[in-house]
C-alpha cells in the first residue's frame, strides 16, 4: 500500500528516484519519524524533494494522498472554531513573565499542548494564558500578545505565529513565488541593455560576424572582432529596514546579495530607511543617526541618470505618510519626500516583498503609495517586468 505513494508522487510530477525511496524506507524502519504524522511529513520532504521549487508541489501531493490522516491530525473542533472566528475586544493584558516562558517553548511542545487543549476544552475562553482563545497571553488562538504561538482562526496581525492550524504548513515555493540569489541575478541581466561599445581596440570575438566572414571567404576561417561593451547603468537602491520588513528578511537579503554581487552596473549606491523616506537616509540597515546622510545631499550628489529601486512593503501608519508635523519629516510629509526622491531620478520602480495579504491592514498608506509608484510584488516574473520598466522610456 505504501509503495503506491511512490508512484503517486511521480504521477504528480515529482522526480522521486528509487534510491531516494529506499532511503526513506530505511529511515522509517529505523524509527526516525516516530509516531508523529508531522515528523513523517518532514522526513518525506527532506529525503524526496530535491529543490525548494518543488516544496509546494510535494505539499499538494502529500495532502492529497494522506488527506484523511492530515485532516484528522490538524482539525480544530467546530465549536472551538466558532468561538475563535467571532470578533472580541482584545484586552491589553501583556505579561512579561508569561511572554518569556512562552518564548522558550519549542514547536514540538506547542503542538503537543495544542492537542491536549483540544481534548480538554469545553467552553469559550478569551483573554487568558492557557486555553485556546482570543487576546491574552495564550499561545493558541488569535489576536493575542504572546511572542510566538499557533494561530487558530481569526486573521494574522503580528506575523508571530509559527504556523496556522488547519492550513497548509509550508509556503508556496513555486518559481513564480520564491526568489533566491540566482533568480535575482538572472532577472538583473535585463540591465545589460544599458551597456555601450567602448573606444577600445577590437578584442571581443563576434561569432555571428565570424560565420558570415568565413562563408564569404569560401569557407576559410576568418575571425571577426568588435570593441567590447562596458556597463553604463547606474543604480541607487533604497531599502526599508526593520519593523514589518523583518518578516521578509530572507527575501530581501537575497536581493541585496544579488545586486551587490552583480557586475551589471557602472555604479551602485545602497541606502536604507525605516517605514518611509524622510529627511535622512542611512548607509547601514540599523538606521542609526551615526550612519545617516541628509536626503537632500544624496539627491544633490546623484544625477538623474541613476535608476532608482525602492524596496519596501509600504507599511506605515497614515500619519507617517501624510503628516508634516512628524519629527523625521522636517516640515514635509512622508509622501512629499517620496515624490521628491522619485522625481529626481529618470526611472523608478518599487519592489514590494508582501503579497498583499494579512499584513496590509493600513490601506490608506499602501493605496496612496501604489497610486504614485510603479509597484511590483516580488516574484521572478514581476522582477523581470520591473527591470524592463526600469530601462524603458518613461
Amino acid at each position: 500500500m505504501f509503495t503506491e505513494f511512490f508512484y503517486f508522487l511521480r504521477a504528480r510530477g515529482l522526480p522521486v528516484s528509487l534510491q531516494e525511496w529506499l532511503m526513506l524506507c530505511e529511515a522509517l524502519e529505523k524509527g526516525l519519524a516516530g509516531a508523529s504524522f508531522s515528523r513523517f511529513y518532514d522526513l518525506c520532504r527532506a529525503i524526496l524533494v530535491k529543490s525548494e521549487a518543488d516544496y509546494d508541489k510535494f505539499d499538494r501531493a502529500f495532502l492529497e494522498y494522506f488527506h484523511t490522516v492530515a485532516e484528522a491530525s490538524d482539525r480544530i473542533p467546530d465549536v472551538i472554531q466558532k468561538w475563535l472566528d467571532e470578533p472580541h475586544a482584545t484586552p491589553n493584558n501583556y505579561d512579561e513573565e508569561i511572554a518569556q516562558l512562552n518564548d522558550l517553548l519549542t514547536p514540538e511542545e506547542m503542538e503537543k499542548m495544542l492537542r491536549e487543549r483540544m481534548e480538554e476544552q469545553d467552553s469559550e475562553h478569551n483573554g487568558g494564558s492557557y486555553w485556546i482563545g482570543t487576546g491574552g497571553m495564550s499561545v493558541f488562538g488569535n489576536a493575542g500578545n504572546t511572542p510566538q504561538g499557533i494561530r487558530v482562526g481569526g486573521q494574522g496581525r503580528g506575523r508571530r505565529a509559527i504556523r496556522v492550524a488547519g492550513e497548509r504548513r509550508f509556503r508556496d515555493f513555486t518559481r513564480d513565488k520564491a526568489l533566491d540569489v540566482r533568480s535575482f541575478q538572472v532577472a538583473l541581466r535585463y540591465l545589460r541593455q544599458y551597456s555601450n561599445r567602448t573606444d577600445e581596440e577590437k578584442t571581443e570575438l563576434n561569432a555571428e560576424k565570424t560565420a558570415d566572414a568565413t562563408a564569404s571567404n569560401a569557407g576559410m576561417l576568418e575571425l571577426a572582432y568588435e570593441r567590447p561593451r562596458r556597463n553604463t547603468v547606474k543604480v541607487v537602491m533604497m531599502m526599508d529596514s526593520g519593523g514589518s520588513m523583518d518578516y521578509y528578511i530572507r527575501l530581501c537579503s537575497a536581493l541585496f546579495q544579488a545586486v551587490s554581487k552583480s557586475n551589471r552596473f557602472k555604479d551602485l549606491k545602497i541606502y536604507y530607511f525605516h517605514n518611509c523616506i524622510y529627511q535622512k537616509l542611512y548607509t547601514d540597515p540599523t538606521c542609526r543617526d551615526s550612519k545617516s546622510i541628509p536626503t537632500d545631499v544624496v539627491l544633490r550628489t546623484l544625477d538623474r541618470e541613476y535608476k532608482l529601486i525602492i524596496v519596501g512593503d509600504a507599511q506605515m501608519a497614515p500619519y507617517e505618510l501624510f503628516s508634516r508635523r512628524y519629527v523625521p519629516s522636517n516640515g514635509k510629509s512622508g509622501m512629499d519626500w517620496l515624490l521628491e526622491v522619485r522625481d529626481h531620478f529618470s526611472h523608478c520602480v518599487w519592489l514590494n516583498p508582501s503579497d498583499g495579504g494579512g499584513y496590509w491592514d493600513v490601506p490608506e498608506s499602501y493605496a496612496s503609495i501604489k497610486k504614485e509608484f510603479d509597484m511590483y510584488y516580488l516574484t521572478v516574473e514581476n522582477l523581470v517586468v520591473a527591470m524592463k520598466k526600469l530601462i524603458s522610456a518613461r
